[in-house]
């Protein structure tokens, strides 16, 4: 009988012993911090192009950009060409692809200089809505080969060009989105008055002032100086409309390149005296 009364009682204990375990194991995990994944912050920018530089944006894995580039000929001249465009144009067209979420790669060709860049943008520090990282930072660079003939050049690496950046960007708000760049260029040939080096920076902006339209601002500034000649500031400013997969900017400019070190290195037009023109960026995005 009292084998009975023992058994049963170990029975009637059980649940109690259960939940008992239960609880300590909980307070056991409870003292054992839980990783949180960080919830990246919307994209600051629509494209991956803010007029004339890069954007910290970088393209989703397996996704494709298609990309042009299109800049009319100045306003300030004696030509009747219609407020330069039936002047003297460039325009680039250009493929850029996301091996990575965080690695874009990319191949582009202009009209000017006949130039073939290879490039590259790489996400290194992505803003989060936490704000534990309160801005987004990214490196672009690319490789430039000017492809006109050969009586142009004497050796094969003077038709060779480098461009290095970082870009600094933040997302205030549903609104408001800046961004800071600081920039080398290199030329392996340039005339002897010039360096063959460039630092420069540039700061831009978008304001959306609608769900699908915004405000964009560009300025570039080269710091290094040369002999004489030195280059102009960048100055665009424009609007931007955006959908899910399009960009189009139409802006005015007094950039006439489209490849960065090009600008930085030789812009001749100043803006404030009227040496502007009309340019548009498209870009198609494509996810597979």
């Amino acid at each position: 009988m009292r084998n009975y009364i023992t058994i049963l009682f170990i029975f009637l204990m059980l649940p109690f012993i259960a939940i008992s375990q239960e609880n300590g194991a909980n307070k056991e995990n409870d003292s054992i911090p839980k990783k949180v994944k960080e919830k990246l912050e919307r994209p600051a920018f629509e494209s991956t192009l803010i007029i004339d530089n890069h954007s910290n944006e970088v393209l989703k894995e397996k996704a494709m950009e298609v990309q042009m580039q299109h800049r009319f000929g100045t306003f300030n001249n004696d030509k009747n060409d219609m407020a330069g465009m039936w002047g003297a144009s460039n325009i680039r067209l250009a493929l850029a692809y996301g091996i990575h979420e965080r690695v874009t790669i990319g191949f582009g060709t202009t009209k000017n200089k006949r130039y073939q860049d290879f490039n590259l943008k790489v996400a290194l520090f992505r803003q989060t809505r936490s704000e534990k990282m309160p801005f987004s930072v990214s490196y672009y660079g690319n490789w430039v080969v000017d492809a006109r003939p050969k009586e142009n050049f004497q050796y094969v690496s003077d038709r060779w060009s480098f461009f290095n950046q970082i870009i600094i960007a933040r997302r205030f708000n549903s609104k408001l989105s800046v961004s800071g760049t600081l920039s080398l260029s290199h030329y392996n040939v340039v005339e002897n008055t010039m360096r063959n080096d460039m630092i420069a920076y540039s700061l831009g902006g978008r304001y959306k002032i609608s769900p699908n339209t915004a405000i964009i601002v560009d300025y570039s500034q080269p710091l290094t100086k040369f002999m004489k000649d030195n280059p102009h500031p960048g100055i665009s400013l424009g609007v931007e409309f955006g959908t899910s997969a399009h960009a189009f900017q139409l802006f005015v400019t007094n950039y006439h390149g489209i490849v960065p070190q090009d600008n930085y290195m030789y812009n001749g037009n100043d803006f404030f005296n009227g040496d502007i023109m009309l340019g548009f960026n498209i870009t198609r995005l494509y996810n597979f």
